[in-house]
């Protein structure tokens, strides 16, 4: 029996040493290599999220776009109705409800539905007379005052 212990233990550490001798060695991943994963998940973050961000911007800037061509569509039909644009006191309600200041248009009926905000939440802006054109519609853009660039440029019925 003596023997039999003898080899019993004397296999187990022989066991150990072959498997670090041969080079097999635990499944799963050192830290060097989870660094380097995360290394490169962070450069590409880098690069696809200010995109991405720019994206919803330039969405915006499009429906500004849009609706502001809706607006002078609508103002074009009631200059036609009514041979003027609405005043500046009358401003762009002028398309949804017949105005009872200034002159009273005689032939009006409504234009649109309701009046959207720009993208941004805020009120299109409307000038008679315009100062880039006969009447100006626009939008402030994403900071809401006059001027700025890029995104915080207004949008408006000139472009």
């Amino acid at each position: 029996m003596v023997r039999s212990e003898y080899v019993r233990s004397s296999r187990v550490p022989s066991l150990r040493l072959s498997r670090v001798a041969s080079g097999v060695r635990a499944a799963g991943f050192t830290l060097i290599e989870l660094m380097v994963v995360l290394v490169i998940i962070g450069v590409l973050a880098a690069l696809i999220v200010p995109n991405v961000l720019n994206r919803a911007d330039d969405a915006r800037v499009t429906a500004a776009r849009t609706d502001v061509n809706n607006l002078m569509q609508a103002l074009k039909l009631y200059k036609l109705d009514n041979q003027r644009f609405p005043s500046a006191e009358q401003g762009l309600q002028a398309l949804v409800a017949k105005p009872s200041a200034g002159a009273v248009p005689p032939n009006w009926k409504p234009y649109l539905d309701k009046l959207p905000n720009d993208p941004w939440g805020r009120p299109y802006q409307y000038a008679n007379p315009g100062v880039k054109g006969e009447i100006d519609i626009y939008s402030l853009g994403a900071d809401g005052v006059v001027g700025g660039e890029g995104n915080d440029a207004e949008v408006g019925s000139w472009q």
